[in-house]
């Protein structure tokens, strides 16, 4: 049974790996500081505000400093519209306080150093990591735990566990990636609310849509 999971699991990525050739991260940075701030930003909002907000909030800002010396209620306003801003505030002004502190003003290019700043938890690591440094991880976003419980490979709400599940079905080369080529998935076709199963290129392997599929897994 598990073998036969894996095999659908590697079928199902390549798949999307070819209908999304040019996938890549929803966030626009150029640098891994910028992404980790946008990542921190981006809890409980969409990347495209995130994107809105940054492209005025990285001319602003553009080290650990300009964070950390900026007061409250400036930062708030500049991120306000992604919601959370007087958590996400604090979470970034500490965060910076912590790179400077602890690591010189740099982003450490290692998940686990990564993990313990503030404001940091396994997503916003494994996406730092995984895009910045080209190190394997697995963000689970929303659209990754959909998706994932959605094909059959777990049943859980749990993002670690859905993280440890993915990761034992992919390659190390395909765990970067199939962050991104779920989420993209998850915007284009298979939407939260109405799913275009008709038009989804992994269809007849989704045990969601597929009853075939469904008692295979079963």
């Amino acid at each position: 049974m598990e073998n036969d999971v894996k095999k659908r699991a590697g079928i199902i990525f390549e798949l999307l790996k070819n209908e999304y050739p040019a996938v890549k991260p929803a966030l626009d940075y150029t640098s891994p500081f910028e992404l980790l701030i946008a990542t921190i930003l981006s809890a409980q909002c969409t990347d495209e505000r995130v994107n809105i907000v940054t492209k005025d909030l990285f001319m602003k800002y553009k080290t650990p400093h300009d964070y950390i010396n900026v007061e409250n209620e400036e930062l708030e306003k500049d991120i306000f519209s992604t919601g959370f801003y007087r958590q996400k505030a604090k979470s970034v002004k500490n965060c910076c306080a912590e790179l400077v502190e602890k690591f010189n003003g740099e982003v450490p290019a290692d998940f686990e150093k990564l993990n313990t700043l503030p404001g940091v938890g396994r997503k916003t690591a494994s996406v730092v990591a995984g895009n910045a440094f080209g190190i394997p991880a697995i963000a689970v976003d929303t659209h990754v735990k959909r998706l994932s419980n959605l094909l059959g490979f777990i049943e859980s709400g749990n993002p670690d566990k859905i993280e440890e599940r993915l990761k034992e079905l992919l390659p190390e080369s395909m765990w970067v990636d199939s962050s991104h080529l779920l989420a993209t998935h998850g915007r284009r076709i298979c939407f939260a609310r109405r799913p275009n199963c008709p038009e989804c290129v992994i269809g007849s392997l989704c045990p969601s849509f597929n009853p075939e599929t469904k008692k295979k897994v079963k």
